[in-house]
């Protein structure tokens, strides 16, 4: 079964910032995941080279933990990022996904195009994924529009 869904956002920073809001595992941990956790950056593994693995681990208030995880297969500085995630609650014989983000620079704004295609996912669960991925956006955006 196979969904793909796209989400594209603007942002008022330049697109080196923006991307590396993505490769840094310092700025990655300041928005990823949803607000009920924490992603520590000490918890952050982002080696930015195709075959090199993303890993990042959200911790909750009860201890709780989730580690996200995939292998990148493009790295294009600063225009596109390819990788694979996992499921962590249904991991299977391959990624759950392929997600392709693109930055575009239109002056003093970043339109970033984010598409994932589930390859080994079901519907609900790709819903369950934009909208998470729709809530780390804000906290990006919330990120970026810190000095």
């Amino acid at each position: 079964m196979t969904s793909d869904y796209e989400i594209v956002r603007e942002f008022a920073a330049s697109r080196e910032r923006v991307y590396a809001a993505w490769t840094t595992p310092e700025r990655f941990a300041r928005w990823f995941g949803p607000r009920i956790f924490a992603t520590p950056a000490d918890r952050v593994v982002l080696d930015c080279r195709p075959g090199g693995k993303w890993q990042a681990t959200l911790v909750g208030e009860d201890g709780y933990s989730l580690t996200l995880d995939g292998v990148y297969r493009e790295v294009c500085p600063p225009e596109r990022l390819v990788f694979t995630t996992g499921d962590p609650e249904a991991p299977g014989d391959g990624p759950a996904s392929v997600v392709t983000v693109g930055f575009t620079d239109r002056g003093d704004v970043t339109v970033m195009t984010f598409r994932q295609r589930g390859v080994n996912t079901s519907t609900s669960h790709a819903e369950q994924s934009r909208a998470g991925w729709l809530e780390f956006f804000e906290r990006l955006d919330e990120q970026l529009s810190r000095p």
